[in-house]
């Protein structure tokens, strides 16, 4: 494979950056991040007047009708200005999930909403600790009804709309699993706040109770749209990953090359210089890995289970090895609040965990390859 973004599609990266810089700083992500809003609304109506939320969107519902090579180069920008808005759970989520599975009319109303910021929407599938698995699943789809607890949901207390998985049978298989919309200002519906590592990215639980929810998709197709829905997303956010990656390598460096110690910059002693140079590998590996993931994910390949988990693998290690390491390359500035260092930090864990954990994509991946050497 020999694979590359095109002229145009790099021109939009550019674009994206440009925009970012100008609005969002790190002094307007710190307002989020110290708890003055939920997220950043002026970026969010920003995002949607440039046609950013709507890019991956067919024209017919709103949206630009670009495609997911165009929603990869914006989301890599958008890792590494670390917007402070719910656009993964909104853009890679919610609306990948409508143009799954989604009815037409579930699509004509809800997605045009995405492209034009008035909606923002999530997936909840989480129901506490453990990995995401049919059994886990225990929220109960009766008659029409929800009733069950999610958590941690991303962007739970904001959203107007959730996609919600949820039990229909009691075979033991991923039969029983069901996804259904439900509109969370309609009754029955309460979210609650919680504490987690990088507050620029809110969480959830969400209770429902005796809420009507509409059905998305077949009764019985849920776990098998989940798993494509998780390949798409996980290649979307290896490039949110990437992009943080690559400014926590780039901070490490600046300051590495500014900062004087014994006469001389510091980027010059061996240990400085090993640190960055094995920042760099793991950046360039994960950045190998996702265009991997993105060409798979934009030709719809055979391949995509794989990449996809690849991608995922390769951009969460990077992200979070950048990211520790940028703070060791500042030394005890790097451990300060008026320093960025933590911010990515924290942006690179909780990412980490967003679509399950680690073990779980490193298993898939050893699953989907056995499956595949075995047809």
């Amino acid at each position: 494979m020999n694979f590359d973004f095109s002229d145009d599609q790099k021109q939009l990266r550019d674009q994206a950056r440009k925009f970012l810089a100008e609005k969002c700083s790190p002094k307007a992500v710190r307002v989020v991040l110290d708890g003055k809003a939920d997220y950043d609304r002026e970026l969010w109506k920003g995002l949607a007047e440039m046609g950013f939320l709507g890019v991956a969107i067919p024209e017919e519902y709103g949206g630009a009708g670009a495609g997911h090579l165009e929603l990869c180069v914006i989301a890599e920008e958008m890792g590494r200005a670390l917007a402070p808005v719910p656009f993964s759970s909104t853009v890679y989520l919610a609306a990948e999930a409508l143009l799954l599975a989604g009815s037409d009319a579930q699509k004509q109303k809800w997605l045009p909403k995405i492209a034009s910021g008035e909606a923002i929407g999530t997936l909840a599938l989480f129901e506490g600790k453990g990995s995401l698995s049919p059994e886990g699943i225990k929220l109960d789809a009766t008659g029409g009804v929800l009733d069950g607890m999610k958590k941690p949901v991303a962007d739970g207390a904001v959203a107007d709309f959730a996609i919600v998985a949820a039990r229909t049978g009691s075979s033991g298989r991923d039969s029983d699993i069901s996804l259904f919309l439900a509109d969370m200002k309609g009754g029955g519906v309460e979210a609650r706040a919680l504490t987690n590592l990088d507050p620029t990215r809110g969480q959830a639980e969400l209770t429902f109770k005796n809420s009507a929810a509409e059905p998305l998709g077949r009764v019985g197709d849920g776990f098998g749209i989940i798993a494509q829905l998780l390949d798409r997303a996980a290649v979307l956010v290896a490039f949110e990953q990437l992009g943080g990656a690559d400014r926590a390598l780039e901070m490490g460096r600046d300051y590495a090359l500014d900062r004087i110690a014994f006469g001389r910059p510091i980027g010059s002693f061996q240990a400085i210089k090993h640190m960055l140079a094995d920042m760099y590998v793991s950046a360039t590996l994960a950045r190998s890995n996702c265009y991997y993931g993105a060409w798979a994910l934009s030709t719809n390949a055979a391949e995509l289970p794989e990449a996809a988990a690849s991608a995922r693998i390769s951009a969460t290690q990077a992200f979070q090895h950048c990211a520790k390491n940028n703070i060791q390359v500042h030394g005890g500035m790097g451990f300060t609040w008026e320093f960025d260092c933590h911010m990515y930090y924290r942006r690179a864990n909780a990412l980490a965990l967003g679509l399950g954990s680690m073990s779980y994509w490193e298993d898939a991946l050893i699953d989907r390859l056995r499956k595949r050497n075995a047809a």
